[in-house]
């Protein structure tokens, strides 16, 4: 989520909630509508730790899927490399074709792949070139042994990248199901309903609009950190971008020319067949 946005949303609930709390307050009598005050604190400590245990198992959760699918970019992108290098041991026609399909693996991830991520469609997919640099190893006749360690390697380097695109993808979904949030939403307006019930005629307007707007700007907050965690792919501030993937694309445009000089990618800038 864009920060700004963010921003707006904390200040904007927040603003509502203080209102209403105000708007009680103008009735309410003096000291609460709670008689025993202390028993009322001891509730409320009771559903806000079960709240905060909760949302920090759930943030915890949602941070892992987060890191997995930021390692599992970088994983990729370095294994697309190390397969580049790894090409240029087969046989001369196949390592050209190959060669050729890695840079367009890498484009088809950066162009066509990071955008559907960002709309949580990637999981029904799957990257053509992939599928092209399979049937490319599977017709190829290794003969010296260079060529049968290299094709060795290649597969496992294959299952490598393929998990690493696993991971990667597995944060494009989300990990939260439905009812979790539905929990969450549900703990949130039970406290905001509860905090209306320490609404006192007798202390002043500061002090409980303080009291309403802290914890409601809290609990905002967290739903919207944990809504962040749980959708990594966007272009905001802490967003998962394809930043390795774009540095490999890089590497390979420049070292293209020393070592496969001849070689023509068989797709556009967007890793497009043509």
């Amino acid at each position: 989520m864009n920060l700004v946005w963010g921003a707006l949303v904390v200040a904007a609930v927040t603003a509502i909630a203080v209102a209403v709390m105000l708007a009680v307050r103008r009735r309410a009598p003096e000291g609460s509508y709670f008689s025993d005050g202390d028993r009322a604190s001891g509730v409320f400590g009771v559903l806000a730790t079960g709240f905060s245990v909760l949302l920090g198992f759930i943030v915890f959760l949602a941070f892992t899927s987060y890191d997995q699918s930021r390692t599992g970019a970088e994983t990729e992108a370095l294994v697309v490399i190390q397969q580049l290098e790894n090409a240029q041991l087969f046989p001369p026609a196949a390592g050209k074709v190959l060669t050729g399909q890695l840079l367009c693996y890498a484009r088809n991830v950066v162009h066509e792949e990071w955008p559907r991520m960002e709309h949580g469609t990637e999981g029904e997919s799957v990257n053509p070139w992939a599928l092209e640099m399979f049937d490319t190893v599977r017709h190829g006749q290794p003969k010296t042994a260079s060529e049968q360690s290299a094709y060795d390697k290649w597969l496992d380097q294959t299952s490598t990248r393929e998990e690493a695109r696993r991971d990667r993808v597995h944060g494009a979904v989300g990990v939260i199901p439905s009812p979790l949030w539905f929990v969450l939403f549900f703990i949130a307006a039970v406290i905001f309903v509860y905090m209306l019930f320490f609404a006192d005629s007798g202390e002043g307007a500061v002090t409980q609009a303080l009291l309403m707007g802290a914890v409601t700007s809290v609990i905002v907050t967290l739903l919207l950190l944990l809504s962040f965690l749980d959708s990594p792919f966007h272009s905001g501030l802490g967003g998962v971008r394809p930043v390795a993937m774009e540095r490999t694309m890089r590497v390979i445009d420049s070292v293209l020319p020393s070592i496969a000089p001849d070689v023509a990618p068989p797709c556009d800038a967007a890793g497009r067949p043509v």
